[in-house]
């Protein structure tokens, strides 16, 4: 469901909003800290984004709270394109408006959003983040995509189909989330081509396909046949040079069935359905959500290889297999490293 940035009522005051929210929350059954009483009502849950929810990142938000939706266990609505100096006000906003969990991004904004769940303590807030949970602030909860077990997984799969060794990753800013997936990437892409060399580049942006694929078409020129596509508008870079390319966070091989080899896939639902089922039993509380984005816990995966199946080397595909068993059961671990990883 999409609406415009909810509008406070007007001669809506922070106390008449606390005595009506309270009011409602007895009726229900349900108090801030303790279990429901009658039967589960849909919790009002709002999404606020700075880029539009077509962004890959994002788009698995949206794609969670709209399912969760469906299953009628949150009435969702979202705020897209919200500019990072606008995105307190717009928190504060759904806040006044009775919503009972709040998620989206805090990456541009952190000292903000906590200071606006600060005002707000009957709220949880469910934020993107490269800090963890702070302690002093029991309804603001952390997440962050951890999905190196996938990335690595496609790394192998790189490696393997690269002719000239020559990897490019565009990604749109080195943050750790970002980071993280490089270096698992070029971890696996290590794993079945040792001699690989990679050149990294960040566009300054998290929406600008333009830019992303000019950095792409340098990379090319510049003799890479295998692009990480963090970004949109890497694969259209692939696409027109005739070389690969390897998606990141959703699946793009449909669309790109001749370029996009493998995928690593993000799903944010385990991370989602925790909140919810925490907020509906009253127990929400700080706590950092990333091990949901883990592959054990269903929060990655590799997406099908699609038209590339049986054009992937099978060492490749059995060693990507030995590694999925060896990732789920604990035997094998993918390092996590946040840093920014330079071209090598």
């Amino acid at each position: 469901m999409m609406t415009d940035v909810p509008t406070p009522k007007h001669g809506m005051t922070r106390r008449r909003f606390m005595t009506t929210a309270a009011a409602l929350a007895l009726t229900a059954g349900f108090v801030w800290g303790t279990p429901q009483a009658m039967a589960a009502e849909p919790i009002k849950c709002a999404g606020i984004y700075t880029v539009p929810v077509e962004q890959q990142w994002v788009s698995r938000l949206h794609k969670a709270a709209t399912a969760a939706a469906e299953r009628g266990d949150v009435d969702y609505t979202y705020s897209e394109n919200v500019s990072n100096t606008d995105y307190a006000r717009v928190m504060r906003e759904y806040a006044e408006d009775g919503y009972q969990l709040i998620i989206g991004e805090a990456f541009a904004v952190e000292q903000e959003a906590r200071e606006v769940a600060a005002e707000y303590p009957e709220i949880a807030f469910l934020l993107g983040s490269s800090f963890k949970e702070d302690g002093a602030l029991p309804n603001f909860a952390v997440f962050d995509n951890y999905i190196q077990d996938a990335s690595y997984l496609t790394g192998i799969i790189a490696g393997s189909m690269t002719q000239t060794g020559n990897v490019g990753l565009i990604g749109g800013f080195p943050i750790p989330e970002v980071n993280r997936l490089m270096h698992a990437f070029m971890a696996g892409v290590r794993e079945t081509r040792p001699d690989a060399s990679f050149q990294v580049s960040f566009i300054g942006s998290w929406f600008d396909p333009p830019a992303a694929k000019e950095t792409a078409f340098a990379m090319i020129e510049n003799g890479a046949d295998m692009l990480y596509a963090e970004r949109f508008g890497v694969s259209d870079a692939a696409v027109e040079k005739g070389v690969l390319a390897i998606g990141n966070v959703i699946d793009t091989q449909a669309q790109y069935p001749d370029t996009v080899v493998a995928s690593a896939i993000w799903n944010f639902e385990p991370t989602l359905n925790m909140a919810i089922s925490q907020v509906r039993s009253g127990t929400f509380e700080a706590a950092d959500y990333g091990i949901y984005s883990y592959m054990k816990e269903g929060g990655a995966e590799l997406a099908p290889l699609g038209t590339f199946k049986g054009k992937v080397p099978q060492e490749a595909i059995d060693l990507v297999e030995a590694r999925t068993g060896e990732i789920m059961s604990g035997a094998f671990t993918v390092e996590i490293n946040d840093e920014e990883p330079k071209s090598q």
